[in-house]
């Protein structure tokens, strides 16, 4: 019973929301292990391949279950690829997307290229956020955390401070 509760907070009716943040370590062949605990939370996408790309906003990677990436694709597929701004959008939000797959030991190969946009050397984080995973460069991630010119407690009455059941 205690884990049909588990599974049902982390994959309930909002979708995926996986939890945790790990430090990990690329292997020589550009190699990451996925931990233990994002094993667990994505055991019914273990299988399948996942999709490995750029992020809007900062220079790290985003790691979708192709389950949720098929989500986030439905969304994108309802714009007017015949105005530009949409067309265009579309080509930079696809930009460099990859197919992956984890290996029988539970592997994620990180492709060259998108190694070099997020800057990612050997020593890597992955931090959950809600359905996809980010991958950080370590030195990259602690800079955008622990970033003085944020005021979190203002920026989250910004964002949430005005949700409320009605307007969710």
């Amino acid at each position: 019973m205690a884990n049909f509760i588990l599974y049902s907070l982390i994959c309930g009716n909002m979708g995926l929301n996986l939890i945790g943040v790990y430090q990990c370590k690329l292997d020589a062949k550009s190699r990451l292990m996925l931990p233990k605990a994002f094993k667990k939370q994505l055991a019914s996408s273990l299988d399948s391949p996942f999709i490995l790309k750029r992020s809007v906003f900062h220079h790290c990677l985003e790691l979708f279950p192709m389950d949720e990436w098929n989500k986030v694709v439905l969304d994108i597929n309802r714009l007017n690829r015949f105005v530009k701004k949409n067309n265009d959008f579309i080509r930079m939000f696809t930009a460099g997307v990859k197919l992956v797959q984890l290996d029988v030991t539970g592997r994620l190969l990180l492709p060259k290229d998108l190694q070099l946009y997020a800057g990612i050397s050997k020593e890597i984080v992955l931090s959950s956020s809600a359905n996809m995973i980010e991958v950080w460069d370590k030195a990259g991630y602690e800079l955008i955390i622990n970033n003085e010119n944020i005021d979190f407690a203002q920026l989250a009455e910004d964002v949430m401070g005005s949700k409320t059941e009605d307007n969710e």
